[in-house]
C-alpha cells in the first residue's frame, strides 16, 4: 500500500504522522511511503532523514492526497484537506467528531474511510491510541496551570507548589483517568495540595493507593464539585467519554464562587469541553477570562511538545497503522479493537456515540 504523510496544517501544529523511524518500518513490511516534503519539520526530522529511512519526498500535500492509499496524519483534516480526500482512501488520524459537525459533514461527503486513534479500544477496555496524548496532555495541564496562574498571565500570583512558610496552591482535577493521573503526578511532585473527583470508587481507592495518601480522593457529584472549586486554585478539566462529547460538570453558575485570578485547564476541549463557559483557543493566544477565571484551553496540547509527543504517538499507532496497510479493511475484523476506530465508511457515521453526539445517523459497519 502507498501510504501518505502531509504537512499538519493545523494552527500551532507541529507534530507529523510518522517519524522516520516508522517509516522505516512500513518500508521493510513492503509499503510504499510519500511524505511531504518539510512535514517533519517541527520535529527536526529532515527530508533528507526520511528519503534515508525509504521514503519519497512529495513537493505539495495535493500529491500525497492524490497518490495515497491511506492518509496518516495526527490532528483531523482541515476544510482544505477533507476535500482532498476519496472514496476507497483510508484516513487514519485523530478526529474528535463529536463536537465538529462541519468535519463530520466533510468526511461523509469525501466517502472514505476514516479511523479515529481516539476511539480504537483495546482488549481491557482502554484507548491505547489516546493514552499516550492524554499521558503528555495531562502533564501538560499543570504547566499550564503553573503559568497562568503567574500575575503577569491574569492568575492570582501563586507559586504552585509554594514555599516554605507559605500555602501551595490547592490542583482540583476532575476525572481520574489517564489525562487526571498524569495531572496529579505533576502537581504532587510539584508540591501542590491537590484534590482528584471520579464517579468510579474502583478509580479512587486505587488512587488512594497509587498516592499513597499524598491527594484527596472525592466522589464527584455536582455539589462536590462546587464546593471544591470554591476553594480552588487551578482546576484541571479530565473528562472523558470516548467518542461522545464531554459532559458540561462546570457551569457557568459554579465560576461566580471560584477565587479571582484563579485557573481552568479544559483539557477535554477536543471533545467539547467540560466546563460550560470552554471555547477552544490556541498556544499563541491560549487564555481568555470570564467572571474573573482564567480559561486554558487549547485544544491541541502535545502540539506543544511535537517531539515527545510525535514519538509516543507513533509508538501506540504502529502496530495498528502496519495492520491496515497490509490488510486494509480487513484489519478491522482481525485487529480487537480497531473495528471501533472506524468513525465514516463510504458516506455513512459509523460510531454510535459520535452519531448521538451530533444527532445524526447511525450506520454499522458490516
Amino acid at each position: 500500500m502507498l501510504i501518505g504523510v502531509p504537512k499538519e496544517i493545523k494552527k500551532d501544529e507541529y507534530r507529523v504522522g510518522l517519524t522516520p523511524g516508522a517509516v522505516r518500518e512500513y518500508v521493510a513490511h513492503g509499503h510504499s511511503v510519500l511524505v511531504e516534503t518539510g512535514a517533519g519539520a517541527g520535529i527536526n526530522a529532515r527530508d533528507g532523514d526520511y528519503e534515508a529511512a525509504g521514503a519519497q519526498i512529495a513537493q505539495s500535500a495535493a500529491d500525497v492526497f492524490k497518490a495515497g492509499e491511506m492518509i496518516v496524519k495526527v490532528k483531523e483534516p482541515q476544510a482544505g484537506e477533507w476535500v482532498q480526500l476519496r472514496k476507497g482512501q483510508i484516513l487514519f488520524t485523530y478526529l474528535h467528531l463529536a463536537s465538529d459537525k462541519p468535519q463530520t459533514q466533510g468526511l461523509l461527503a469525501s466517502g472514505c474511510s476514516a479511523v479515529a486513534y481516539e476511539t480504537v479500544v483495546a482488549a481491557d477496555g482502554s484507548l491505547p491510541l489516546l493514552t499516550p496524548m492524554s499521558e503528555v496532555a495531562g502533564r501538560l495541564s499543570i504547566q499550564a496551570a503553573a503559568r497562568s496562574l503567574e500575575k503577569h498571565a491574569g492568575g492570582e500570583g501563586l507559586l504552585l507548589g509554594g514555599v516554605p512558610g507559605v500555602q501551595p496552591a490547592r490542583v482540583v482535577i476532575v476525572g481520574g483517568g489517564v489525562v487526571g493521573t498524569e495531572a496529579a503526578k505533576m502537581a504532587v511532585g510539584l508540591g501542590a495540595e491537590v484534590t482528584i473527583l471520579d464517579k468510579s470508587l474502583k478509580r479512587l481507592r486505587q488512587l488512594d493507593d497509587m498516592f499513597g495518601g499524598r491527594l484527596r480522593t472525592i466522589y464527584s457529584t455536582a455539589h462536590a464539585i462546587d464546593a471544591e472549586l470554591r476553594r480552588a486554585d487551578a482546576v484541571i478539566g479530565a473528562v472523558l467519554i470516548p467518542g461522545a462529547s464531554a459532559p458540561k460538570l462546570v457551569t457557568r453558575a459554579m465560576l461566580k464562587h471560584m477565587k479571582a485570578g484563579s485557573v481552568i485547564v479544559d483539557v477535554a476541549i477536543d471533545q467539547g469541553g467540560c466546563v460550560e463557559t470552554s471555547h477552544a483557543t490556541t498556544h499563541t493566544d491560549p487564555t481568555f477570562v470570564v467572571d474573573h477565571v482564567v480559561h486554558y484551553c487549547v485544544a491541541n496540547m502535545p502540539g506543544a511538545v511535537p517531539h515527545t509527543s510525535t514519538h509516543a504517538l507513533n509508538n501506540a499507532t504502529l502496530p495498528y497503522g502496519l495492520a491496515l496497510a497490509a490488510q486494509g479493511l480487513g484489519a478491522l475484523k482481525s485487529v480487537p479493537g480497531l473495528a471501533e476506530g472506524l468513525n465514516i465508511h463510504n458516506g455513512k457515521l459509523t460510531n454510535a456515540p459520535v452519531a448521538e453526539s451530533l444527532g445524526m445517523a447511525f450506520t454499522p459497519y458490516a
